[in-house]
């Protein structure tokens, strides 16, 4: 069946880094446009990144452009998202996103608290 397990979640102070990863499995993961997610507490989820199926495009949201790295190594059905010069209200638990034309998948979440 269809699986995303995220892995890499933690506390880390504010200007700290962290790298989440996401394993998939269940599904053609190199056919699949992969996003990170994130919703903190009493807010919507928002996107956070995206990275298209080949790896050639990636989207950010504004909030962490140029703070976040989203990357995926398609022969190990694996999407990063490098954080650095985390803050605050970077806290969130942080969720994998597999899509695919209907086709859209969720991983369970990794939560992330950013604080000293």
């Amino acid at each position: 069946q269809v699986q995303l397990v995220e892995s890499g979640g933690g506390l880390v102070q504010p200007g700290g880094s962290l790298r989440l990863s996401c394993a998939a499995s269940g599904f053609t993961f190199s056919a699949y446009d992969m996003s990170w997610y994130r919703q903190a507490p009493g807010k919507e989820r928002e996107l956070v990144a995206t990275i298209t199926s080949t790896g050639g495009r990636t989207y950010y949201a504004d909030s962490v452009k140029g703070r976040f790295t989203i990357s995926r190594d398609n022969a190990k059905n694996t999407v990063y998202l490098q954080m650095n010069s985390l803050k605050p209200e970077d806290t969130a638990v942080y969720y994998c996103n597999a899509r695919f034309v209907v086709r859209n998948y969720w991983g369970q979440g990794t939560q992330i608290t950013i604080s000293s």
